[in-house]
């Protein structure tokens, strides 16, 4: 006779609904930066964010993969095509869909919520469900359990439904179809919609033509003739929904952390043993992260005084590696950058050396004369120059995706850059479009025409007068919409802009525009903005 019980299964669902807008809102920071406006668009009222979709190419055209909230309650969901969408809100901005990062953000949540549960596993596109039973009494029942995931999920910015039940399929199903936290969760399971099921549109359809609308209506039916008409799929899922059939998930496995650890049988003050003995951890963390095919991004070092006493010190790279001499060479640095040296006292116990934060590293194929690149020169260079300034003590220069030529680009910490950078290049054989001087802020130019609205006849810039040999253009672009903030200046976003590039009589190349229409302005005033080569 066993004395073995059985535990009552219980499962909390995570359902995120607008999971791509959220994410794009987050890593963009609110700011519309990578929106794709339509140039006729009306600006949108103050204070009220733009209907945003997602849209990957079916076929020939471009259909909307997601939408945010915004868009849902103005009528546009997902599979429509871009032009029909715009047809009903000519204002809808527009992002590239991007299912990598959304998979990546969901395994990372799903990470997060094994601080509540280990049993957790995320369920593609955009939701996560765990395993409650054994942790929900660690905080306060599986109600209280709910609140807390729910709070934190909102302080990460993302809208997010939960729901809970005897079974992950019941949860999902709650959290995706039923508007909050259902008192009969029987009743609330049978009321459903046959689209719960997670079957196919004919399947579904089907359901509906012979009269089944909701859960209800199915278990309604003897099995036999439901499975005989419509397919052992939906009897399957049926059972499951109504907790008749229960199927575990299959958690998310941990991997073990990156830490190793030496202990010595007597205190060690010696900065050479010390040394060495870091040099052999830095040897067996390689080996680990080889065999994973991952490069370390921080690496943290703790030192254990007999005292008790702790001494910590972290460095982070640019790009992932798993070379021993240069994480040994910045912690060199990092240890020079300190105010108060490292004291040893009576020794140290233990030496623990971490890597929290690790990345896939391919295999790179060394040059034949045996010297490194030119990336990997630079990239170590950067680790040092960051180790000891700090990672805000050395910035660099990336590519920005805006129209606006003063936004083109933007300062990042360089440890940050670990991609190459790729700037934006003119097709071969043409002459560049931007000049390889940009003035900011512009300078203003006294500028003569023939018409009006028309290209620069002669300009006066720096006390020298100037005249049109050659010119190219207009160039318009817009103003960026969602950055208005009402003014005419020209941080603040709200005029045209018509860019001309100039040659002069002497061969001297400029770039200059007219800051605003006549519609826009009465009198629109121009500027330098660059110098050609």
């Amino acid at each position: 006779m066993s004395n073995a019980r059985s535990v009552r299964r219980r499962y909390l669902a995570l359902w995120f609904p607008f999971l791509p807008a959220d994410r794009w809102r987050i890593e963009q920071g609110a700011s519309g930066e990578d929106l794709i406006a339509p140039p006729c668009a009306a600006p949108p009222e103050a204070g009220a964010p733009p209907p945003l979709a997602f849209v990957t190419r079916v076929g020939g055209a471009l259909r909307l993969a997601a939408v945010d909230r915004t868009a849902q309650r103005l009528g546009i969901v997902a599979g429509l095509t871009l032009a029909d969408a715009r047809a009903r809100h000519p204002n809808l901005a527009v992002a590239d869909m991007d299912p990598e990062a959304d998979r990546h953000l969901l395994q990372r949540l799903a990470r997060r919520c094994q601080g509540w549960s280990p049993l957790v596993t995320p369920v593609p596109p955009d939701a996560v469900v765990l395993d409650s039973a054994g942790s929900d009494h660690l905080f306060g029942g599986e109600v209280v359990l709910a609140g807390l995931v729910e709070d934190s999920m909102a302080e990460l910015g993302l809208t997010c439904r939960l729901a809970r039940a005897d079974t992950p399929e019941a949860a999902l199903a709650l959290a995706r179809h039923t508007p909050g936290p259902a008192t009969d969760e029987g009743a609330a399971l049978r009321a459903l919609p046959v689209a719960a099921l997670g079957l196919d549109a004919e399947a579904t359809l089907a359901l509906r033509r012979a009269g089944l609308k909701t859960l209800g209506d199915c278990a309604a039916r003897p099995a036999a003739s439901l499975a005989a008409r419509f397919g052992a799929g939906a009897v399957t899922a049926l059972r499951r929904l109504l907790g008749d059939e229960a199927r575990p998930i299959a958690p998310m496995a941990q991997p073990a952390p990156l830490r190793f650890e030496r202990r010595f049988a007597e205190p060690v003050a010696h900065e050479r043993a010390v040394a060495a003995c870091f040099h052999d951890l830095l040897q067996e963390a390689a080996g680990a992260l080889e065999r994973r095919g991952l490069g370390g991004r921080r690496f943290r070092l703790v030192l254990l005084r007999s005292d008790g006493a702790r001494h910590r010190l972290q460095i982070e790279t640019g790009a992932p590696t798993r070379d021993p001499a240069l994480v040994l060479r910045l912690f060199d640095e990092r240890i020079g950058t300190l105010a108060d040296p490292l004291d040893p006292g009576f020794g140290y116990d233990s030496i623990v050396l971490g890597i929290p934060l690790a990345e896939p590293l391919a295999a790179v194929q060394p040059a034949l004369d045996g010297r490194e690149s030119a990336a990997a020169v630079l990239a170590e260079l950067i680790d040092r120059l960051s180790t000891r300034l700090g990672p805000g003590g050395l910035l660099r220069l990336v590519p920005h995706d805006s129209h606006i030529p003063e936004r083109g680009q933007q300062a990042v910490p360089a440890s940050q850059v670990s991609a190459p950078l790729r700037w934006p290049a003119p097709p071969p054989g043409e002459p560049p479009l931007r000049p390889i001087v940009l003035f900011d802020p512009p300078q203003p130019v006294e500028v003569i025409a023939e018409v009006p609205d028309g290209p620069p006849h002669r300009f006066r810039w720096r006390r020298q007068l100037h005249e049109v040999r050659l010119y190219e253009g207009p160039e318009r672009i817009a103003a960026e919409w969602w950055r208005r903030r009402g003014g005419e200046g020209l941080g603040q976003g709200g005029l045209t802009r018509d860019y001309y590039r100039i040659e002069d009589a002497h061969g001297h190349r400029y770039w200059l525009f007219r800051h605003g229409l006549y519609d826009e302005k009465p009198a629109p005033r121009w500027y330098m903005h660059g110098l050609f080569a």
